[in-house]
């Protein structure tokens, strides 16, 4: 009349075991999990060391663009911003690293939940197999095999317990079933992430290679004197000044009615930052430089706002909008102009142009979402040192047009408009 008695206690002890044992396959799992935590914090270890020494090249970069312009002044910014190039590709090759652990410990994880939902349903299985097993007897047999009344509902007690026990498992397997989606989603925005690494670290061996074409040619074109310097760099003012005085004979011409009203209020946040650490190297307007050199700008004052920015530091959209045109002039006259540029339009009646980068991401047409990265800042065209120019027009009154340049002697495309239909970009960022 025992052996019922005995038969609940095995299987008592049987679920324990069952437990225990996933407990004991979850500390091993925990242990490779554990190791890649480890290998995580070391590569973050790493990835801080090597932010550190871009933000060391960063400033003396900025230090040497503070300078006077000389040919070893500019050929030692060269050689540091290939250096913090090269370390910013180290920095990504970390990055990607560290994500494709954080993936690895991700599938360890899921399969460790996966173990312990089989698992905890071979526990429910044997649980069910016993209810059933105890639920056939009738009550006056389960009576008659127990010696007393006490025996026989401390039997109920324990067939209570493992519908207890069997509920509980079943509400854990709902849990994982849970985690187990959501590590999946963790890992699916992961590998995304890890796809957009891939694509930082290709852009960035781009402008490493653009970064040696541009030092390559300063020398060529300067034969390593500083005399054939300063003569390339009085040339190219030179150029400049010619060109914006062809460019503003030519937009002076355009004339463009336009409702004011049909812009946006003035105020902040109406377009955001197109970058994310923002150095405000000069102003909109006669500003002093603007002042100072008059013939640069030809009197009229700065068309934009120039933020500073080292080679490579990704550009983003300030507004959702369709990219308008993209070009290079220095394809038509080397160091003159915009450089490589790009216009985007947006619904707002405002256009912006981004001048002067090293790469360009975009394409004539493309809708671009705001805060997307479109490019990466240079020192194309002419400049005084790598940054950004963040000009914004009233859209009716811009557009992208071809001149040909009597002081080149090519065909150049960039974006004209009337002088008063350029806007100060503070007035909206």
């Amino acid at each position: 009349m025992l052996l019922k008695k005995y038969k609940i206690n095995f299987f008592i002890l049987l679920l324990i075991l069952f437990l225990t044992s996933i407990f004991l396959v979850s500390q091993t799992d925990a242990v490779s999990v554990g190791e890649l935590k480890n290998n995580i914090l070391d590569r973050n270890n790493k990835l801080k060391d090597i932010q550190k020494e871009i933000d060391e090249y960063e400033a003396e970069i900025n230090s040497l663009g503070k300078e006077k312009k000389t040919l070893d002044n500019e050929i030692k910014k060269l050689n540091v911003t290939e250096k913090k190039l090269q370390a910013d590709i180290r920095y990504t090759e970390g990055q990607i690293d560290e994500t494709s652990l954080s993936i690895d410990e991700l599938i360890i994880e899921i399969e460790q939940k996966r173990k312990d939902i089989e698992r905890r349903k071979e526990a429910i299985a044997e649980i069910v197999k016993n209810l059933n097993e105890d639920e056939s007897m009738s009550m006056i047999e389960m009576v008659l095999i127990n010696n007393n009344f006490s025996d026989f509902f401390s039997d109920l007690e324990r067939l209570e317990n493992f519908q207890e026990t069997m509920s509980i498992n079943l509400e854990k397997l709902g849990e994982f079933k849970i985690e187990l989606e959501v590590q999946k989603d963790d890992k699916e925005e992961n590998k995304a992430k890890l796809e957009g690494m891939q694509a930082k670290y290709k852009d960035q061996n781009s402008l490493v290679s653009i970064n040696k074409t541009k030092k390559t040619t300063l020398l060529d074109q300067t034969k390593n004197k500083e005399s054939n310097y300063k003569q390339l760099l009085s040339d190219r003012m030179k150029q400049k000044e010619a060109l914006e005085e062809e460019i503003k004979d030519f937009e002076d011409k355009l004339r463009v009615e336009i409702d004011p009203t049909s812009l946006p209020l003035v105020g902040p946040g109406v377009l955001k930052w197109p970058i994310d650490n923002v150095r405000i190297t000069q102003y909109f307007g006669n500003t002093p430089f603007a002042t100072k050199n008059p013939q640069v700008y030809n009197g009229g004052g700065h068309n934009g706002v120039d933020f500073g920015a080292s080679i490579g530091t990704p550009l983003k959209s300030a507004e959702k909008g369709v990219v308008v045109g993209v070009g290079d002039t220095d394809i038509g006259c080397v160091g003159v102009s915009y450089g490589r540029w790009i216009l985007i339009e947006h619904p707002n009646n405002l256009t912006t142009l981004y001048a002067h980068l090293s790469l360009i991401k975009v394409s004539k047409g493309q809708e671009v979402s705001v805060g997307q990265v479109i490019g990466y800042s240079g020192d194309t065209g002419y400049t005084t040192g790598p940054h950004l120019h963040f000009t914004v027009y009233a859209t009716q009154a811009v557009e992208v047009g071809t001149i040909t340049s009597k002081v080149c002697g090519t065909k150049m495309t960039l974006p004209l408009a009337p002088r008063e239909w350029y806007l100060n970009p503070l007035s909206y960022l």
